[in-house]
């Protein structure tokens, strides 16, 4: 690959947009230089270190009709994400075994257009083998409190958590959480409906507070590493930030999905919009951002789980019927971006969340900054051009996406991973070969 220069008017550098000349050999940063004697950014453009989504279902193998590997990492290029770290589930077999993780890996082998690590699950199946997952290199391990929809993959009662816990502590993993409380979700009313409020209903604020106080008792007790996966409902907001005073060691998720779309505005039987938990009101929206820039949430991924035409239309509009899943790897940077300069939080800001918390969370080593010694991978950024997102013109397999329409102001014009261009908004390409690699932990 040999040696070379990024010379940028505005590059990201300890937290300030600076003049800066990054110098990079064999895909490494090997100096960053105040100053800067051009700008191979382009005019106005920015140069930020390339987004890391630690919270990517790709599905491959076994619902690769859903995503897969190719198509979920050229999405990721395009929307100027240059490290996914992939989802256990809802590949089959679920990614619970090393046997399971050699054969995804095996599968992205050759296919992923940029660097990809791997979750591990916990499942009461699994109790008690888990380091052999974590010493093949798994990040950490996912869990669910409440069904996630899928059979293979089924959730930790109160006992197996603590169980998982110990276990996960005794060799200092991380554990990561979906925390919804199935006793308060089987007592919530979900009538067959089309109605958004309905569905809302069925997935009730109390269920994530319920299930998230379950979540830092047993972090109280046992000291382990706990991540709370993609935080929808503001209420859990003070118990959260209590357990961090306390200094407990929780760190959380949000999604764009929450900070840009909000209950009022989905349409009935508009099942692109569903998730679980599910995007609600504009107050709670507020409040998340306010806890972004106050810290109490530390960064934001996209929850990228797509799934077939066929999944998304089943029950013919009816919200409980359709899968729960938000397709937005592609755009949720630009999403994200956007609204944060209409509540007057700078790009910096954005960044941070986005790139360098993730890349800490999970450990993934290398990235989220622009600093000697880490990967080359940015993404030029131009804050001043806009699009309109077109569903079938992102990358994911299954286009439907709940944020086809909006207008965005920000745009992806080059995504550079360890030195090389993944992405070329001037013309439109990626590269004929993939050349993301795997990581490990």
């Amino acid at each position: 690959m040999g040696r070379s220069a990024l010379s940028a008017a505005n590059a990201l550098v300890d937290g300030e947009l600076r003049p800066a000349t990054i110098t990079i050999t064999d895909g490494t940063i090997t100096a960053v230089t105040l100053g800067a004697s051009g700008d191979d950014a382009g005019a106005g453009a920015y140069v930020l270190p390339g987004v890391v989504d630690t919270h990517v279902h790709v599905n491959e193998p076994g619902r690769t009709a859903w995503e897969g590997f190719a198509t979920a990492t050229e999405a990721a290029a395009r929307g100027g994400v240059t490290t996914i770290v992939d989802m256990p589930l809802n590949s089959v077999p679920a990614t619970t075994t090393p046997e399971a993780l050699a054969l995804k890996r095996s599968r992205a082998e050759g296919q992923v257009r940029v660097d990809t690590g791997f979750w591990g699950g916990a499942v009461p199946d699994n109790l008690g083998s888990l380091e052999g997952l974590w010493d093949e290199g798994v990040l950490g391990f996912k869990c669910f409190l409440i069904d996630s929809g899928v059979a293979d993959f089924p959730p930790l009662g109160r006992d197996q958590l603590h169980a998982a816990m110990r276990e996960i502590g005794g060799f200092d993993g991380l554990l990561i959480v979906h925390a919804e409380d199935p006793d308060v979700i089987a007592s919530s009313p979900a009538p067959p409906s089309r109605a958004y409020a309905d569905f809302v209903s069925s997935r009730p604020d109390e269920a994530e507070v319920a299930a998230i106080a379950r979540v830092v008792d047993a972090v109280r007790e046992h000291g382990t590493r706990t991540h709370l996966v993609h935080l929808s409902s503001a209420r859990a907001l003070g118990l959260i930030a209590d357990a961090r005073a306390e200094g407990l060691p929780l760190t959380v998720e949000t999604c764009p999905h929450y900070l840009v779309l909000d209950a009022g505005s989905v349409p009935d039987g508009a099942t692109e919009f569903k998730c679980c938990p599910p995007i609600r009101d504009r107050g709670n929206q507020d409040a998340l951002w306010d806890a972004l820039v106050d810290g109490v949430i530390d960064c934001v991924v996209s929850d990228h789980s797509p799934s077939t035409a066929a999944e998304k239309s089943r029950g013919g509009g009816d919200l409980q019927q359709a899968w729960g899943g938000i397709t937005g790897l592609q755009v949720g940077f630009a999403a994200v971006a956007d609204s944060a300069v209409r509540r007057g939080v700078g790009i910096e800001r954005v960044s941070a969340w986005m790139s360098t918390t993730p890349a800490r969370i999970a450990g993934v080593a290398g990235k989220g900054a622009i600093a000697a010694g880490y990967d080359a991978d940015f993404v030029l950024w131009s804050p001043t051009d806009s699009y309109e997102v077109h569903a079938e013109a992102l990358a994911h397999r299954n286009k439907p996406t709940p944020y086809a329409g909006l207008t965005l102001q920000g745009r992806v014009t080059r995504t550079v991973l360890r030195g090389e261009t993944v992405f070329d908004a001037t013309t439109d390409a990626v590269p004929a070969t993939a050349t993301g690699r795997l990581l490990r932990r």
